[in-house]
């Protein structure tokens, strides 16, 4: 609805394209020019002219229709590979987070036995030094 306007426009300038033939400065002729004596200019009438238009507007409401699907398209897909990247990127971050927390208790065990083994062999040592005297 919103491009109905668009298109008409679209259309109009289309036909009027059709209808004249604008040359551009320097623009070599395609076609022989026509002589305007003979008088073989077209008259449209109104009915040819708005169905013209009507068919131009189908056909340009359809491009656009199928421009904004592809569009979406590609914009779902765009978002679709960021979601994706994202979820692969936390992942490794709790990949990471687990291996660091493994390292973790490791340590604290390991620091626990070397803190009770010292712990023993300062108090062994103590007592037979004490017990010597």
């Amino acid at each position: 609805m919103k491009y109905r306007l668009c298109v008409k426009c679209i259309a109009i300038v289309i036909h009027m394209s059709f209808l004249t033939t604008l040359r551009v400065y320097g623009e070599q002729p395609t076609m022989p020019p026509q002589n305007s004596e003979r008088g073989e200019t077209r008259q449209y009438s109104g009915l040819e002219v708005d169905l013209l238009i009507k068919e131009i507007s189908e056909v340009a409401e359809e491009a656009i229709n199928k421009a904004a699907a592809e569009a979406a398209k590609a914009a779902a897909l765009a978002s679709l590979e960021r979601e994706a990247a994202a979820l692969q990127e936390a992942q490794k971050w709790k990949q990471e987070a687990e291996k660091a927390k493994q390292a973790q208790v490791k340590n604290y065990i390991l620091t626990g036995v070397v803190c009770f083994l010292g712990g023993l062999l300062v108090g062994v040592s103590g007592t037979i030094l004490i017990n010597r005297r």
